[in-house]
């Protein structure tokens, strides 16, 4: 189990003593538009790296994917790129990354930014946004080449959802082992 929202380095120990494999961080460790290095470093170094899923959230501005915080409704200028997930990746083990745009409205996935992702991505990412069916899960395999793993949410039938069945997700998880 990962545990997130509203995770700090005074909190995040007891999260994980209390059962969490991981915390996911995102707003805490950024400010004023940037990510406070010291604060993700002290994190990092508090829990273990191992034990971090760094939350990335973003939002298309142009051709380019840039992290939000604060619920989603602020802007930082932290761009998602191959040298901004390398630099990260020496702090945490995952990232969490949400497709802002996409997210919630169970229209379909952001191919663009799977394909990124997995192009990018020195770590495991997890993404979500969109996904209403089997074929969003299929199509995040394949884009992200086996690498990125996906979240599906409000269409998932134990969430209330009809768009895709847990018992079917189940099946197609096991048939790629």
């Amino acid at each position: 189990m990962q545990i997130g929202g509203g995770i700090t380095s005074h909190n995040a120990r007891g999260w994980l003593d209390a059962g969490a494999s991981h915390v996911i961080v995102t707003s805490w460790v950024f400010r004023e538009a940037l990510i406070d290095w010291e604060r993700l470093k002290q994190l990092s170094a508090a829990i273990g790296k191992e034990h971090l899923v760094l939350d990335l959230s973003c939002r298309r501005r142009g051709a380019d994917y840039f992290v939000v915080t604060d619920r989603w409704q602020r802007f930082t200028e932290v761009l998602i790129s191959p040298e901004n997930l390398k630099r990260l990746s020496v702090l945490c083990a995952e990232f969490l990354v949400h497709a802002v745009d996409v997210e919630g409205l169970c229209r379909g996935i952001d191919k663009e930014l799977v394909l990124r992702l997995s192009e990018w991505s020195p770590i495991p990412a997890t993404y979500a946004g969109g996904a209403r069916s089997l074929v969003d899960l299929e199509e995040v395999t394949k884009l992200g080449q086996g690498r990125i793993h996906l979240t599906i949410g409000s269409e998932l039938d134990i969430f209330g959802g009809t768009g895709v069945r847990y018992e079917d997700v189940i099946a197609f998880n096991r048939q790629l082992l």
